[in-house]
């Protein structure tokens, strides 16, 4: 884009991937959101306009400075590093909402990522993600980086709330491809993370940890068996899958298929499987017809991963 705009790309992500709740986030090929910032002068922050999946004006996100993820994260960048002029953005979306696959977070990504095009000394990509969180902290009502780290920094990444702004993107095993199947669904974020439990057994709690420790073995170890043992999650999807009620039957559909696992994409409704990339054209249509079947139309991408984050076009 011309006209002095700094154009940026951020892609979709999988939140908690299963096994690693609020810790876990992988980067999504071929989908994703668009944000172009230029100065101007004057001090004020402002939005041009929001584009949807259609092309048109969005008919829901709003273009005031303070209620959009990507105003918010990019003066948080912009107010601490900038040099005191305003900005203008445009923001196209590629990811629908409320669907789980970190459109807020993408949004938020793709104006700090631009916004730093537009510094006079750009700072590391690592320094970006404290101001994409605040961005999505107003969307999701909480400071956890699963969808934005992934987006920001590309690949599988571990991002526990404790250790942030720190992050460790891992090894992924040789030979895995995502899947991921949208159904046309929504599942609102903050209203699905209030209703989860707010206290679990000592079982619970020992069983689930050791998955993820497991999963991160299984990453370093190049070992999809351990992998394939450890992608589960015995806390948080049982509570979320009633609101998706296609998921079940697109599970079954995804192990019977070859899948090494299978969950929910953040709250959903997304649902996403592991696989070798041998079986990933067969599991996104073994799921695909499954949720057809359940009676939602859907959309699906498969991505190797280690899709790269985000980027300048």
């Amino acid at each position: 884009m011309s006209d002095g705009f700094v154009t940026a790309f951020a892609p979709a992500s999988i939140g908690n991937l299963g096994v690693g709740f609020d810790m876990l986030g992988l980067a999504l090929a071929g989908v994703g959101d668009q944000v172009s910032v230029r100065k101007t002068d004057g001090s004020e922050i402002r939005i041009l306009e929001v584009r949807g999946l259609d092309g048109e004006v969005h008919p829901f996100l709003s273009t005031t400075a303070d209620q959009n993820t990507a105003s918010i994260a990019a003066k948080s960048l912009w107010d601490a590093h900038g040099d005191g002029s305003g900005l203008e953005m445009i923001v196209k979306k590629g990811i629908p909402l409320q669907s789980g696959m970190g459109s807020s977070a993408a949004s938020a990504v793709a104006a700090v990522v631009a916004v730093n095009g537009l510094l006079d000394e750009q700072l590391p990509v690592d320094d970006l993600l404290e101001h994409a969180l605040a961005g999505e902290r107003f969307a999701s009502g909480g400071l956890h980086a699963d969808n934005v780290a992934p987006s920001l920094i590309g690949g599988l990444v571990l991002c526990p709330p404790v250790l942030l702004p720190r992050t460790i993107r891992l090894p992924v095993p040789d030979g895995i491809s995502s899947v991921l199947v949208h159904p046309e669904l929504q599942v609102n974020t903050a209203d699905s993370r209030r209703g989860l439990a707010r206290g679990y057994s000592m079982d619970q709690w020992l069983t689930q940890q050791g998955y993820l420790a497991g999963f991160i073995a299984a990453c370093h170890a190049n070992d999809v068996e351990l992998l394939a043992e450890c992608l589960k999650d015995e806390t948080i999807e049982p509570q979320r899958a009633p609101s998706v009620p296609c998921f079940a039957a697109t599970k079954e559909a995804a192990m019977r298929a070859g899948a090494l696992g299978c969950s929910l994409s953040g709250s959903g409704p997304s649902i996403f499987a592991l696989c070798r990339d041998s079986r990933a054209a067969n599991i996104a249509t073994a799921m695909e017809q499954a949720c057809r079947k359940m009676g939602y139309e859907c959309q699906s991408w498969t991505s190797p991963l280690g899709t790269p984050g985000a980027h300048i076009k």
